[in-house]
């Protein structure tokens, strides 16, 4: 009797073996696929969750930004306000971008004026110059100068009003906060950067102008004349475009971190400090993509 039953019941225990066998084997498998599942959402997660704030912060900058351009066209018009604006913002950033015009301007010039003599092209400066500093240079240092001087600025004063509940006062008193503070900053940058650019422009031509007359020993005739001829509808275009684009992102940036502000003092320099960051590279990056737009759209005027 003894033989039979271990005879039968041997399969029996190989049978149960390999079935428990072929169960570990499964829990192994899908404790591995477990495994590479919680990585790669991990991954994932690490991955798509600045993606993820990127677009949602853009998304409440657009949406901020369309509340502004309502108020524009609606009443009230605060115009003290405005002018101002343009004092502080405009005129206090005047001998800011003069200054950096004209050592911009030297500086382009006395590079230019060595390559070019060595082909004995110095005649060519003044176009060059008209060039670099009309299309590029005048507006784009002029926009940064302003982002670093007036966003910074534009922030910190309404994060401070925010924290300390004067944005609440003007809702209590039925006053739109967007209608008196942010409006008259955007009116004002729009008129006030393209007129600084205009005079940085005109400030670092004077300033290859004098390098190349005392430096370079070029007739004043040989430089202004291609400086006139280039000042064409083309290069003025695209000259005065861009500026108003850095008012709108300086506008925009600046108000949006200011009423959005959080955490009292500590909230405000944050806020503060990405402005700058957020405005200089927006401008860099505007400048790139109006840059290719206008010479595509009139690339026959240049």
């Amino acid at each position: 009797m003894t033989g039979p039953t271990l005879g039968h019941s041997m399969p029996r225990e190989r049978v149960v073996a390999s079935e428990l066998t072929a169960f570990y084997k499964i829990i192994a498998t899908n404790f591995k696929l477990f495994l590479h599942w919680v990585v790669l959402t991990s991954m994932a997660k690490v991955k798509l969750g600045p993606l993820k704030n990127f677009f949602f912060q853009t998304e409440q900058l657009i949406c901020f930004s369309g509340r502004v351009v309502k108020a524009l066209f609606s009443r009230p018009f605060y115009l003290t306000e405005t002018l101002e604006q343009m004092y502080l913002g405009g005129v206090g950033s005047l001998w800011l971008v003069a200054l950096t015009g004209l050592l911009a301007g030297q500086a382009i010039a006395i590079n230019f004026a060595n390559e070019l003599a060595d082909f004995g092209a110095k005649n060519y400066l003044g176009r060059i110059m008209v060039l670099a500093i009309i299309r590029e240079l005048g507006p784009t240092l002029t926009g940064i100068m302003v982002a670093a001087r007036v966003a910074s600025g534009i922030t910190a004063e309404i994060g401070s009003m925010k924290s300390s509940n004067q944005i609440d006062a003007l809702r209590a008193y039925s006053i739109d906060p967007l209608k008196k503070l942010a409006v008259p900053r955007l009116v004002a940058l729009l008129i006030m950067v393209p007129a600084l650019t205009i005079i940085c422009d005109v400030v670092g031509l004077t300033g290859g102008y004098i390098i190349a007359v005392y430096m370079a020993h070029i007739s004043g005739s040989l430089y202004w004349t291609p400086v006139i001829e280039h000042l064409n509808f083309g290069n003025i275009t695209m000259g005065l475009a861009k500026p108003v684009a850095f008012a709108f992102i300086i506008a925009f940036v600046s108000l949006w971190k200011g009423f959005g502000s959080e955490g009292g003092a500590k909230g405000v320099g944050i806020a503060t400090n990405q402005s700058v960051v957020i405005t200089s590279i927006s401008i860099l990056l505007a400048n790139f993509v109006i840059t290719t737009v206008i010479f595509r759209a009139i690339k026959g005027y240049f």
